[in-house]
């Protein structure tokens, strides 16, 4: 379960905090720990960055960062995989990633772990795509379904195993199943 520290601080104080593992998330003037990640959700971590990654990446369209702390709209979380257009990751003066990242993803995706609960979740997936984020998904991988969100839209479920999932525009020929993600966790 996701805790929060009961004293309201600013997000300044906040980003002033060491980093601990795993991550607190500011929200709201709270400070949230995210849960600790199990096998399966680590599992699917790894294998989805890497699937999107590699692609994306050789063609310089974009990066996917597991558990990349964005700071944007008076929050600061950490999305299990965030997906940054190439022209947008923030970058030092000799061209290096940047350390910190003061933007919302273009595409964000969040795993619940066992015991999470989906609000907190998908609240932090609407505030990215008020914020300019493409899309969110949320991987539920006890039910094996994927939600997909986009800004203004209704929510999509991806649940049978022969579906495609809807992914950014940005991706470029990219494609990736419900089989797929979750023929991961048998391997």
């Amino acid at each position: 379960m996701i805790q929060a520290v009961s004293k309201q601080i600013t997000l300044a104080e906040f980003l002033a905090l060491p980093e601990i593992k795993p991550a607190n998330e500011f929200v709201d003037g709270s400070i949230y720990q995210k849960p600790m990640p199990q096998g399966k959700h680590s599992i699917i971590q790894r294998e989805l960055t890497f699937a999107i990654d590699r692609p994306l990446r050789d063609k310089k369209i974009a990066r996917a960062f597991p558990e990349l702390r964005c700071t944007f709209g008076d929050r600061s979380t950490v999305p299990d995989i965030s997906v940054m257009l190439w022209d947008r990751i923030p970058r030092n003066p000799d061209g290096t990633v940047a350390n910190v990242f003061s933007i919302a993803p273009d595409w964000t995706i969040e795993i619940l772990s066992p015991d999470q609960g989906q609000t907190k979740v998908v609240k932090n997936i609407m505030h990215c795509l008020k914020y300019g984020t493409q899309m969110g998904w949320l991987i539920d991988p006890d039910e094996q379904t994927v939600f997909v969100y986009q800004p203004k839209q209704e929510v999509e479920i991806f649940d049978n195993t022969n579906q495609q999932l809807l992914l950014p525009t940005f991706t470029a020929g990219l494609q990736l199943s419900i089989s797929e993600i979750f023929d991961w966790l048998a391997e």
